[in-house]
């Protein structure tokens, strides 16, 4: 199903200008098209418009997720508590990266159990010194739209929406 995303601001890269009105079309798991909202949106009327607050770009990349996965406990912050759990802390840990907009890791795993954690979610694992792919037809549909604070509204892995913010 093709679905429009549309924002006031579209950053085609991570270190790149935001042009006003953007929007990215995705089609399942692939980036269709990036471009104005205008041309975007006549070119495939068909699609689904998720409209968001902010600016849609491509996802954060994370470094360090070893250190956060592996050898950070994440408490459960509705029932602090509650007996520890590996299985539950990597969980929350990820969602953490989720919700900060992050779609891609530094793979500096060393634990296969970790490592498919991480994978069964959708995170890209990168290579140390590579950088997110950006937005581009034909690419992986992984963005994230964040508010004029800064904080993430939305993750979306694949073309599927991880995250979103009450």
């Amino acid at each position: 199903m093709l679905t429009l995303h549309v924002a006031p601001l579209l950053r085609l890269t991570a270190d790149g200008e935001a042009a006003p009105d953007g929007a990215v079309l995705v089609d399942g798991g692939r980036v269709v098209a990036v471009g104005p909202m205008d041309e975007v949106a006549a070119a495939h009327p068909e699609a689904r418009v998720r409209r968001w607050r902010g600016t849609i770009g491509p996802g954060l990349v994370a470094d360090g997720v070893r250190v956060l996965l592996e050898e950070t406990y994440h408490e459960d912050p509705n029932d602090p508590g509650r007996a520890r759990d590996r299985t539950e802390s990597v969980r929350r840990g990820i969602h953490g990266l989720l919700a900060r907009g992050v779609t891609g890791v530094v793979d500096d795993l060393t634990d296969g159990d970790v490592r498919a954690a991480v994978d069964r979610t959708g995170l890209l694992r990168l290579w140390p010194g590579t950088t997110s792919p950006g937005l581009a037809p034909g690419g992986r549909a992984d963005l994230a739209v964040f508010d004029s604070e800064g904080s993430c509204v939305a993750t979306v892995l694949g073309g599927r929406i991880v995250h979103r913010r009450a």
